[in-house]
């Protein structure tokens, strides 16, 4: 399985969010980050405990990903657009992809990012269905 690494959502920030996923709001420059916010975010999806992974299938280690990137805030602003094309470079990168409205997407977006965070279990688990429902084979 490929990890992501801070290299690349540092691309995605700089590059591919901004070009693709452009809002009445820029994305600031990277430099701007959070660094141990985002590292902690980005390392969290892959740890193990006594040899187990944490999030041991494809699907709960981009839910916990998705979820980790739009709820703790790794960057001034852009989170949710960084957080999605975070997780489908993550997805593709593992030979996956999403086949999901793009409406549909940005709603389920803006539903985790309103989320109270007592609830984290729940939406975590909201996340993977919403996933595992649009998981498809990348070509």
């Amino acid at each position: 399985m490929r990890i992501i690494t801070i290299a690349d959502v540092e691309y995605l920030a700089s590059q591919l969010a901004k070009e693709h996923l452009s809002f009445d709001e820029p994305i600031p420059d990277f430099s701007t980050r959070f660094p141990n916010i985002l590292e902690s975010c980005v390392v969290t999806p892959f740890q193990r405990f006594s040899g187990k992974a944490l999030y041991p299938t494809l699907i709960a280690k981009a839910s916990i990903l998705f979820y980790l990137m739009i709820k703790n805030h790794p960057f001034q602003n852009g989170n949710k657009r960084i957080a999605i094309t975070t997780l489908l470079t993550f997805l593709f990168d593992n030979g996956k992809w999403l086949k999901a409205d793009a409406q549909e997407f940005y709603n389920f977006t803006v539903w985790v990012a309103q989320s109270p965070s007592e609830f984290k279990e729940q939406v975590v688990a909201a996340i993977q269905k919403f996933v595992q429902n649009r998981l498809i084979d990348s070509d």
